[in-house]
């Protein structure tokens, strides 16, 4: 018996595996589900990575509808194909679903029957269709198209009224603040006939003329302004879509509050230009006067994520400050005294939901590195825990009785749980059923208090095959932000890190200050202090993993992307520890990243000002890594996105060039087309040419 149960654990371990790069491939991710009316029935949609039909050897994202049934725990798929879907919800009286299709160029709302057949197109709206939504009735659909400006003007469809922008567009010595040329197109004619020439040249985008300050998306570049209008469509056969509101209003959120109403989010100042009125106000709009009125306006302070009560008579809302750093408030309005309520929970809130007697609220605040559950008891203004603080709840929907959420942990990616009784069970096994065959590292949690007094969380991650006595590699790894928050509720590094650890590799990573999830103080204390603080915590957390006795100090790696990518280079600008260094994505010089990335509002939030005023220059000068770059001395492998404009390519060609220039062992990797996203939602094959690329550099120095 004792040789027969060495057998059996012998072929047990054998045919246990490590985590692959291709791994990447089999990870599906549930969406956030929903339960039906009637709460038997869960709607939720999974994103899986297929091969390319078009292109051999890459991979495209598909995204489809799946129902669960809660009494058998059964689920079964309702869409298929290539063409991804998005935004599912339930008719009010549960027998359809309406959804967004991809097309490839397009979507449109489909309408799908749970009594048979095929998914039926609902609208063919030219412009496409975004966030379709049943309206309460039930008899009827409301959803988002857009136009640009340029054709907004001329379009008689959109813009019955000729309506012009109430803020003027900033074209330098044109006097009339909306001018449009109105001649016909002539390059030898008069001067009329030329601007319209030169308009026409704009439209067959021959030419990009800027005006606005706002001009970079994230890919490219733009002086095309695009504006959404809201639409209602009734549900019955052959109805035509009706324009709700005028674009030039710019809603940035809305609400049904009855069948005559709308709850809007508005800039709190409709003559200012979009790309500089940060602020925002709360109003009412009447569907049959088309006429607003103001319910909630605060000087500094703009609104989003609006959520109405069960009942109708109370609002949630996020109330955040037009500037600065810290975080959205959640608020609470009941109509029927004025009251505002707030609700005191300093962190970023991900899901709001309100109980059917509307005496609690449900929350998913993000919190040490995880994202659990909370009940918040209006009367009370009681908060109680309901699920791990050790996952992260990536959605979640309640019926009275039972919580339904899709969850990330540190031995699964994604999965759908249903949580009754205080027990909680899988409904799903799209990823538990191939990690079965994989032997994972766990993460062991530890704190520390830093020079500031602040407790700062770690986690360390030991690699796989770890021996007592042993010594091992250890990489250090960064999260983004700076306000990003890592633990094992976070599913973005889940794969990596198993990675990592499968290559003999130990992790440790932290949340030093300026992260998110403990509250707007410890989020704010890296103001002005984006290196030298953050770079103490993060050290002091590598030392601490290395004090476990483990790891080779010999061989110690550093990676991140994005403000990690500046962080990793400034770290190695002030210290040799490391044998080697990965940064991905990332800022090195504070006053070109300004003028080049489209998120240059972190230089005015965090550094008190603008390259051009002496003070915040010198700043900028101090807290950026290329002003060190002469002490860098550590390999670095630099990665950028050919099409990443929220940091800027530039950014890294300067870190590259310094240090080649300063004769220093760097490579530069750029992939082409990608974009800031491209290890968290990128292409696949960049993806996994990014991880093995950063594996194969350290592997040079790591011996």
């Amino acid at each position: 018996m004792r040789i027969l149960f060495f057998l059996l654990v012998s072929c047990s371990v054998f045919a246990q595996q490590t985590i692959q790069v291709t791994d990447l491939l089999k990870i599906k991710t549930v969406g956030k589900p929903a339960f039906s009316p009637d709460g038997k029935s869960i709607l939720y949609t999974v994103t899986s990575i297929e091969d390319d039909a078009e292109k051999k050897g890459d991979f495209v994202y598909q995204t489809h509808l799946h129902v669960a049934d809660l009494a058998t725990k059964t689920n079964r798929p309702l869409t298929a194909g290539k063409f991804s879907i998005s935004n599912p919800t339930w008719s009010p009286d549960g027998h359809h679903i309406l959804f967004s299709r991809d097309l490839g160029s397009k979507s449109q709302a489909y309408i799908l029957s749970l009594s048979g057949g095929e998914p039926m197109a609902a609208t063919s709206v030219v412009s496409g269709v975004q966030n379709p939504v049943w309206a309460k009735s039930g008899d009827a659909l409301f959803f988002q198209s857009s136009i640009s400006l340029k054709d907004f003007y001329t379009d008689t469809t959109w813009n019955k009224a000729k309506s012009r922008p109430s803020w003027a567009l900033e074209k330098p010595g044109i006097i009339t603040a909306n001018y449009v040329p109105q001649s016909k197109a002539n390059p030898n004619g008069s001067l009329e006939e030329i601007r319209a020439y030169l308009a026409q040249n704009e439209k067959d985008k021959k030419a990009k003329v800027i005006n606005r300050l706002q001009f970079q998306e994230e890919t490219a570049t733009s002086g095309e302004m695009m504006l959404s209008a809201l639409f209602m469509q009734p549900t019955t056969p052959g109805a035509r879509p009706v324009q709700i509101n005028n674009p030039l209003h710019r809603w940035s959120d809305w609400e049904q509050l009855n069948a005559n109403e709308l709850l809007v989010v508005l800039p709190a100042d409709s003559l200012i230009h979009p790309d500089k009125v940060q602020e925002s106000q709360i109003v009412s709009f009447d569907l049959r006067t088309k006429s607003y009125k103001s319910i909630l306006i605060k000087p500094g302070y703009r609104y989003s994520n609006l959520t109405l009560s069960s009942k109708g008579d109370q609002l949630a809302f996020f109330e955040a400050k037009s500037s600065g750093v810290s975080n959205p408030v959640l608020k609470l309005l009941n109509f029927n005294t004025g009251l505002i309520q707030t609700v005191n929970l300093d962190r970023v809130i991900t899901q709001v939901k309100w109980s059917a007697d509307d005496a609690k609220l449900f929350l998913t605040p993000q919190d040490h590195g995880a994202v659990p559950i909370v009940a918040y008891t209006i009367s009370t203004q009681q908060f109680e825990t309901l699920t791990s603080t050790e996952d992260g709840v990536l959605g979640f929907d309640f019926n009275g009785v039972d919580f339904v959420y899709a969850k990330t942990g540190i031995t699964n990616p994604s999965e759908l749980y249903v949580h009754t009784g205080g027990k909680v069970s899988p409904l799903t096994e799209l990823n538990s059923g191939w990690l079965a065959t994989k032997t994972l590292t766990k993460a062991e949690k530890h704190v520390f208090t830093n020079s500031k007094g602040q407790v700062i969380d770690y986690w360390v991650m030991k690699p796989i095959g770890y021996e007592a006595g042993k010594k091992y590699p250890l990489v250090t790894e960064i999260h983004g932000g700076p306000t990003a928050m890592w633990g094992t509720g976070e599913a973005s590094m889940w794969h990596e890190f198993q990675y990592y650890a499968a290559q003999g590799m130990g992790i440790v990573y932290c949340n030093p200050r300026g992260s998110g999830g403990y509250g707007t103080a410890f989020m704010a204390s890296n103001v002005k202090d984006w290196g030298a603080g953050p770079m103490a915590d993060v050290m002091k957390a590598t030392d601490l993993a290395i004090k476990e006795g483990w790891a080779d100090t010999t061989r110690l790696a550093v990676t991140g992307g994005s403000y990690a990518g500046y962080l990793v280079t400034w770290i190695v600008g002030h210290t040799n520890r490391f044998k080697v260094a990965a940064s991905q994505r990332g800022v090195y010089e504070l006053s070109t990243f300004y003028g080049e990335g489209n998120a240059w509002r972190l230089v005015p939030n965090y550094f008190g000002g603008y390259p051009w005023e002496k003070a915040t220059r010198a700043i900028l000068d101090r807290e950026s890594p290329l002003t060190y770059v002469a002490n860098i001395k550590t390999p670095l492998i630099i990665f950028h996105g050919e099409n990443d404009l929220r940091t800027g390519v530039i950014q890294s060609e300067m870190l590259y060039k310094s240090l080649k220039q300063l004769g220093r062992e760097v490579e530069y990797v750029r992939h082409p087309g990608a974009s800031h996203e491209i290890t968290r939602a990128g292409n696949n094959r960049q993806r996994i040419d990014q991880m093995l690329r950063t594996w194969e550099f350290f592997a040079r120095y790591l011996k």
